[in-house]
């Protein structure tokens, strides 16, 4: 049965780089939510504004539909911090998989210094206030390497 794959966890921890790789090993489409953003939630974010609920209803309801666009398959990097977010993702009536990748703050603030993105360092903390477990999601470590992380997404995969 195909099944989308929905990378979550907060700026920074890794998921558009994870995502991908998934994508790659199960030979369907990737996508990274970011680049869905209407230009008005990047300039946002660009100015340390986190966004609210009404600001990302759209923009879920977009990659909900963009996951239901591709009923065979695909890997959407997606923060997802709440349960009411993947529930919307949930709408597509698929079946989805949870991936969250956790870190610990210093060292995803670190990383998130180092990279070129709209996502000012500022809103990490907000970030992490905000997330919310995910009790079905399979929880992985980002100390881990991104090939570790996939082959163990894999071997979660063909036991669920």
């Amino acid at each position: 049965m195909p099944v989308s794959i929905v990378v979550f966890g907060v700026s920074g921890c890794g998921k558009s780089t994870v995502g991908q790789l998934i994508a790659d090993r199960m030979k369907i489409p990737f996508f990274d939510a970011d680049d869905f953003h209407p230009d008005s939630s990047v300039v946002k974010m660009k100015s340390g504004i986190a966004l609210s609920d009404q600001d990302r209803k759209p923009w879920l309801e977009r990659l909900s539909e963009l996951l239901k666009e591709n009923p065979d398959g695909s890997v959407l990097a997606c923060s997802a911090l709440k349960n009411a977010y993947r529930e919307i993702l949930r709408g597509c009536d698929l079946e989805i998989r949870f991936v969250h990748l956790s870190g610990e703050f210093d060292l995803i603030l670190k990383r998130m210094a180092a990279r070129d993105h709209f996502m000012p360092t500022s809103l990490l903390e907000n970030q992490f206030s905000t997330l919310e477990p995910e009790p079905e999601a399979f929880e992985i470590s980002i100390e881990n390497t991104p090939e570790t992380i996939v082959d163990r997404v894999m071997q979660w995969l063909k036991t669920e």
